[in-house]
């Protein structure tokens, strides 16, 4: 299963330029993002029209760049180290290995997590032999529940779930996942639906916003 995306993180004058794929397979990968990607910015974004997919929730001050190495999702019962994802020979985005099916991924090109922008969060849903992926349960998801990713650097950044959607790689939502926001947020995205001889038909992705962050 595919979904055609704009390019998440470049400037606004080049944005249209690149695409990703986002994409889910019946062979067990859970998901896999494909397509050609460039490296982004990793300067606060301008807000766009399409920014933020619900504004109720507190902001607070960015932080600045530090990778993710742990995200906790209490209410799924995540708590899993977190690697970093970066681009294929092919210049495809790479994802965590089937064998690595409990680990999250973080796309190295995108903001980490607390810092102004869309930060971009994969994890497998199933990986066929290997039995649940980490996001298995991501769909059961609610707004207002919490997700919480430590630094490298020590700090801890918590967001709050703004809205969670199933969407058909037909309607995939691009500029609401990768448009410059004027906020910190976080999405994590997985596979879900309904399958068929080619994978799953469509996506999972959790929109969720900072809220607290806490320096060592």
């Amino acid at each position: 299963m595919t979904v055609l995306s704009r390019r998440a993180f470049g400037t606004a004058a080049t944005a249209a330029a690149a695409s990703l794929l986002v994409g889910c397979s019946s062979g067990g990968d859970g998901v896999r993002v494909t397509g050609t990607a460039q490296p982004g910015t990793t300067t606060p974004p301008p807000p766009s029209a399409s920014a933020s997919t619900n504004t109720s929730a507190k902001s607070v001050r960015a932080v600045g760049r530090s990778a993710p190495v742990r995200l906790r999702i209490p209410a799924i019962g995540v708590d899993t180290p977190v690697m970093r994802l970066g681009l294929a020979a092919d210049g495809s985005v790479e994802v965590p290995p089937v064998a690595d099916h409990d680990l999250a991924g973080w796309y190295e090109h995108s903001p980490t997590p607390g810092m102004t922008g869309p930060s971009v969060i994969l994890g497998h849903v199933t990986v066929g032999a290997y039995g649940d992926g980490v996001f298995h349960d991501l769909a059961r998801l609610r707004r207002g529940e919490r997700i919480t990713a430590r630094l490298e650097n020590g700090t801890e950044t918590e967001f709050t779930v703004t809205s969670l959607r199933t969407v058909a790689k037909a309607d995939f939502p691009t500029e609401d996942v990768y448009g410059n926001v004027s906020r910190p947020e976080l999405r994590l995205i997985t596979c879900g639906g309904p399958r068929d001889a080619n994978g799953y038909l469509d996506n999972v992705i959790v929109f969720a916003a900072l809220t607290s962050s806490t320096r060592p």
